[in-house]
């Protein structure tokens, strides 16, 4: 397994320009890129699209994954039918944006069920994979090579728990398994800082626990600290390491240790914070300054199985 690191662009999302980022990420090493949504993805034309691409090209960057950044793919737990149509045409638009980007992966997290309406969990799992198993095809037919999920922190939003997430890929890997002709696999897009609270703030499955859990289904992952309920998330500064839970020698150990259970050639692991406050004079001129050091911090720990190096 040949291991990588990269960031995710979720961060200049109006703040920044992706050559700005795309700098940026040359001068500290770091090759690899999720390309996080926002809004107006949905609607531009696909020249934009072929302009970031070459731009990326430009710098030696790989493109290599298409994520969202919003939960805006969600409305299969809606039980509402305009929300089911509304999150399947923008999935069909998402993955023909990972078309034209030309990356590997194209992926979101799958949704979440109201809150006020928690007794619909099951049919809007059932309705999230029959649109998933059409979605594989499209993926197929678009030349996307995965399609990936995000395991999340917490029951409304389903996979959360270990059997959740089993029986998720379990579903999609069987579907492929019956069409590998004509579908692409479902594999998982994790994040070493999503663990399970429940209401009374006790842990019930901790961010190590899971992220263990689900290497044997993992083609890539997100880095990013967090408090030890998973509240907030945020980098890798000294001090935000002395305040944060994810511990990153801990995570380097189970990369090593279950290696050989990753199902693809090559893991990326991107850092994906949202950076300081959005939109102020004094706080957006800092980003440059976060970004850089918690990429510092993950090529100091992982440069030893980090192929960036080559």
């Amino acid at each position: 397994m040949n291991f990588q690191l990269g960031l995710k662009t979720d961060a200049i999302e109006t703040r920044y320009s992706f050559p700005w980022l795309f700098d940026l990420l040359a001068e500290e090493g770091i090759r690899y890129v999720q390309v996080g949504s926002f809004f107006e993805l949905y609607t531009l034309e696909q020249g934009w699209f072929e302009q970031i691409k070459a731009e990326a090209a430009q710098r030696g960057l790989v493109l290599k994954s298409l994520f969202t950044a919003h939960r805006e793919l969600g409305g299969f737990f809606c039980a509402d039918p305009y929300f089911e149509r509304a999150a399947r045409r923008g999935c069909e638009r998402f993955l023909e944006v990972a078309a034209w980007l030309g990356v590997d992966y194209c992926g979101w997290n799958p949704g979440a069920i109201h809150r006020n309406r928690l007794d619909t969990k099951a049919a809007g799992v059932a309705c999230f994979h029959r649109h998933l198993h059409e979605l594989m095809h499209r993926a197929r037919s678009l030349g996307v090579k995965a399609i990936t999920l995000e395991p999340m922190s917490c029951l409304a939003e389903p996979p959360s728990t270990p059997e959740e997430i089993r029986t998720m890929m379990e579903t999609a890997a069987a579907y492929h398994c019956q069409h590998s002709d004509s579908t692409v696999p479902v594999y998982l897009c994790g994040d070493i800082s999503h663990g399970v609270a429940n209401a009374q703030r006790n842990v019930v499955h901790s961010n190590v626990e899971l992220f263990e859990f689900s290497m044997p289904w993992m083609a890539e992952f997100h880095f990013k600290n967090t408090d030890a309920i998973f509240n907030s998330t945020f980098g890798f500064s000294p001090d935000e390491r002395r305040r944060g839970i994810v511990n990153l020698g801990c995570i380097r150990s189970v990369i090593e240790k279950h290696a050989a259970s990753v199902p693809v050639n090559e893991l990326v692991g991107y850092l994906e914070i949202g950076g300081p406050k959005l939109g102020r004079d004094y706080s957006d001129p800092l980003l440059s300054s976060q970004l850089r050091t918690s990429l510092r911090a993950l090529t100091e720990e992982f440069g030893a199985i980090a192929a960036h190096q080559a």
